[in-house]
């Protein structure tokens, strides 16, 4: 590391009745990875996107290599040096992968785009990721994982001198994640200074030269690297909450023997392949395995999202006849989606009309019942601890994990017996899994069922009172929660368990 390429100076930025930051000051060095790390609402996103050009600040400096600049697009970030991959995706469905890459920055000549010069450093790009994508695949039939590395292959085609990685392995595989790790390292000896925000503190711990906790729109400290060094994600996560820490997960409860969920024999395509399980009442079974091992995809086909080609699903002993989502809401199952903004809430509707969402009936009487509606949503925000201004405000205002509170509200309204969670706490501070878990927790000491699927191992060994392990659509064995190690369970998920 040597010179200072971005310094912040007092950065602040108000939005109507909220302060975002204040007086956040930083230097970041060349070559060096640097790890953003705080609770949602910390200022984290507002920081780096101000960095970025989406955001112009209300007052303070950003001086980047000498000079004061005030960007007033991505666009003019990105040609000044800037670069940032998104935790939403910022993709085109309909195009394909080298047009997504190079989207606004493609050459011509005479009035033709030199498609193939772009599709021949697309693969180039794509090679470096280790990422095995036909560049002129449409981008809406890449896995989640595939888009992700898609956007990054976007963000370092522009040469930044500053990359900066938003949750960037939230939806990677290990391999995968390991080598975007072996890209950080490339890059950084090149000299390019990159800001890795993640909620995964091992990562940040791994990966990064220093650290800076955010709190409140705050810088609280910045960690040198001797101290990075002999952190540990404890000390890290005190820091980000501005307390001591509890055990990280409540204790678990006890089942009764009274089957809620029977999963028998179900398939569906090739992605789920005879697959068998149950869930008891007041049980958290967890569902781990690798991106695409089928884990959504059996959700899927139990929640009558997707079509089941063999097997049965069975609720309280009785056995489930409609393959539609409304037949499985009616025999009680609840279905929360992983990506909570594409298909779990409607972002531009109230926090209101999300709760209320598949339970409107109830609140018809020919015309729609405005003031139930909102006891209801009002109720949930007290129950769930749902911070927010005004219950009418849209959901898109709200912080990550208040979201999932809200998606979780929307299940919980249709009194489900059975409650499927997948990756529940992806992308939400320390502080707000903290809250989901004892969530889950007390929904099953009440009675209910839960089935959890989650990529973070910990998550599961912590959580679950049994662990179910797919791989390739099937089931490699199901083991306990307790007694389990993220070394057995990876075993299992890789295929070197035995079933």
């Amino acid at each position: 590391m040597s010179d200072v390429i971005l310094d912040i100076r007092d950065l602040r930025k108000e939005f109507p009745g909220v302060q975002a930051l204040s007086d956040v000051s930083l230097k970041l060095e060349s070559g060096e990875v640097h790890g953003l790390i705080g609770e949602n609402g910390a200022g984290k996103s507002t920081l780096v996107k101000i960095l970025a050009g989406v955001y112009p600040p209300t007052s303070g400096a950003v001086v980047f290599r000498g000079k004061a600049v005030r960007w007033r697009s991505v666009a003019q970030s990105q040609r000044g040096g800037i670069a940032m991959i998104h935790q939403e995706f910022n993709l085109v469905d309909e195009l394909s992968v080298v047009e997504n890459i190079f989207l606004g920055r493609e050459r011509s000549q005479f009035g033709f785009v030199r498609l193939s010069e772009l599709r021949k450093e697309a693969r180039e790009l794509l090679a470096r990721l280790n990422a095995n994508i036909d560049p002129d695949q449409p981008v809406r039939d890449l896995s989640v994982a595939e888009k992700q590395l898609v956007e990054i292959a976007k963000a370092i085609s522009c040469n930044a001198s500053v990359l900066i990685m938003d949750e960037p392995t939230a939806v990677l595989t290990a391999r995968e994640t390991e080598s975007l790790f072996g890209l950080i390292s490339q890059l950084r000896s090149q000299g390019v200074t990159i800001i890795y925000i993640s909620h995964i503190l091992r990562e940040v711990l791994r990966i990064c030269d220093r650290i800076t906790v955010m709190r409140d729109g705050k810088v609280v400290r910045t960690l040198p690297p001797d101290e990075v060094g002999s952190a540990n994600e404890k000390r890290l996560a005190s820091m980000m909450v501005g307390r001591p820490l509890a055990d990280h997960f409540p204790p678990r409860g006890t089942p009764s023997d009274r089957l809620l969920l029977r999963v028998s024999d179900v398939s569906s395509d090739q992605r789920v392949r005879g697959v068998s399980l149950d869930v008891r009442e007041g049980e958290i079974v967890g569902l781990a395995g690798l991106v695409g091992a089928g884990r959504t995809e059996l959700a899927e086909a139990i929640a009558g999202l997707r079509r089941r080609g063999g097997g049965c699903v069975e609720v309280a002993g009785s056995r489930l006849r409609g393959a539609r989502p409304a037949d499985a809401v009616r025999a009680g199952i609840a279905y929360l989606s992983e990506d909570r903004k594409a298909t779990g809430l409607t972002l531009d509707m109230s926090i209101t009309e999300n709760v209320v969402m598949v339970s409107l009936r109830r609140y018809s009487r020919g015309l729609l019942l405005a003031s139930k509606q909102n006891d209801v949503a009002r109720q949930y925000v007290k129950k769930l601890g749902i911070k927010v201004a005004d219950i009418r405000d849209p959901v898109q205002r709200l912080s990550g994990g208040n979201q999932q509170k809200v998606a979780l509200a929307k299940w919980l309204e249709t009194n489900p017996r059975i409650l499927i969670l997948d990756e529940p706490t992806r992308g939400v501070d320390i502080g707000a899994k903290e809250e989901i878990y004892r969530l889950i927790k007390s929904l099953t000491d009440s009675g209910m069922g839960c089935l959890m699927i989650s990529s973070e191992f910990n998550e599961l060994l912590g959580m679950c009172h049994r662990i179910a392990v797919m791989r390739e659509g099937q089931l490699m064995g199901i083991v306990d929660g307790a007694a389990a190690t993220e070394e057995s369970l990876m075993h299992l998920a890789a295929g070197v368990g035995e079933r």
